[in-house]
């Protein structure tokens, strides 16, 4: 007969443990852990219950469960509901089409370092790049992580793997110049002020995709980012709120940004008078003339369409925000402000990513700091130069 034990953990939590038979292949003993929160009562219903499939044979362990069914609930039940929209579809991605062919036939209690080392190595041998392939451990390693969580696994296997280091990719430069010359080449299109309030803002684009009318304060020279843009594999687009905290963000427009957005907002409410709609605040900042929508893609393609256009081969959409902290870090903006402004989670990530900034800003400093000594020193040259000839 199964056994079981429940044990209070604090006040309102206790903890069920069941004796499991033991691994069919190393003879250890195991065990089943839940923790309940609620009454004693509750968690000796759970305990009985338990029991009760394992002496009866209808309980199922876990820990024999294939990696493949694991994941795809995993999936379903954890990465789509809680992560935005294109993390969650990464995730699928790489399981899809990496992870489970490979690994899935595994039973997660069998599931060895040695197994995703050799899976590791293969891929970098395919031709993968470390980076891509750093990114198939960490799907795989927060996966194996949830797993452990709720008390799936006892040890996550991927804590004994070595990944490969991570490789960052060259960021492509776009100065003030380059970006100048993109704007007039936009002024053509309907794109201009988008790529106008990219540039001086240092939004995303799926957070610009998505500002509303509302969101504008143009009196106060404000925008506030509250949610952004995805477009889902099949065409779906969805508004979702920002990644994270930091991500929602009030950021302060530029002078002359308030007034190309005022310009816009003239010539929207101009085009909907001539198509007989009455103009919303809750309506889109940047969409096509029917009100709806961007393709986020489509907005790529005419970036990159331009850049190619006045010279500026290489240069993508998301050049546009690095150039904003670039420019904004080095007209001597304190990194806290470039931080907020840019919703990084914390100031060492701004620091990290804009590092090529750091030498001139440490050039500068100590230049600003020898104001005033240098004539000090000066003195003191002189002076030397007196008493001993």
């Amino acid at each position: 007969m199964a056994r079981g034990s429940i044990k209070q953990r604090s006040p309102g939590t206790w903890s069920i443990v069941v004796e499991l038979p033991r691994d069919s292949v190393t003879g250890k003993r195991k065990q089943k852990r839940e923790t309940i929160r609620g009454t004693k009562r509750e968690a000796g219903k759970r305990l009985a219950e338990l029991l009760y499939q394992l002496n009866t044979g209808a309980y199922v362990d876990p820990s024999n469960q294939l990696l493949a069914a694991y994941v795809e609930g995993w999936l379903r039940d954890y990465v789509w509901p809680n992560l935005a929209p294109m993390t969650a579809q990464v995730y699928e991605h790489m399981a899809r089409k990496h992870l489970l062919p490979a690994l899935g036939h595994y039973a997660m209690s069998q599931l060895r370092p040695e197994h995703i080392q050799h899976y590791l190595a293969d891929k970098l041998a395919g031709g993968l790049s470390s980076s891509t392939v750093r990114h198939h451990y960490v799907t795989l390693n927060t996966c194996l992580n949830h797993a452990v969580k709720h008390e799936l696994l006892a040890r996550n296997p991927c804590a004994s793997v070595t990944a490969p280091k991570s490789q960052s990719p060259e960021m492509s430069i776009l100065d003030q110049q380059g970006a100048l010359q993109i704007l007039e080449a936009a002024k053509e299109t309907e794109y201009y002020a988008l790529f106008y309030f990219l540039l001086h803002t240092g939004c995303r684009r799926s957070e610009a995709l998505a500002v509303r009318w509302a969101d504008l304060d143009l009196a106060l020279g404000q925008v506030s980012i509250k949610r952004s843009l995805h477009c889902l594999k099949g065409g779906a687009l969805v508004y979702r709120p920002p990644k994270t905290a930091k991500s929602r963000r009030l950021v302060t427009l530029t002078p002359s940004l308030a007034q190309v957005l005022r310009e816009h907002h003239r010539a929207c409410e101009a085009q909907l008078k001539v198509l007989g709609v009455q103009p919303a605040d809750d309506a889109l900042v940047f969409c096509r003339a029917d009100g709806g929508p961007y393709l986020p893609d489509t907005i790529t393609q005419v970036w990159t369409r331009l850049a190619r256009k006045v010279g500026l081969r290489g240069v993508r959409l998301h050049d546009a925000r690095h150039a904003h902290a670039t420019l904004m870090l080095q007209r001597g903006v304190h990194p806290k402000i470039v931080q907020e402004r840019m919703g990084h989670a914390s100031i060492q990530h701004t620091l990290d990513i804009y590092s090529h900034v750091t030498p001139g800003l440490q050039e500068a400093a100590a230049l600003r700091f020898d104001e005033g000594f240098d004539k000090h020193a000066e003195g003191d040259v002189g002076q030397s130069a007196v008493t001993n000839p």
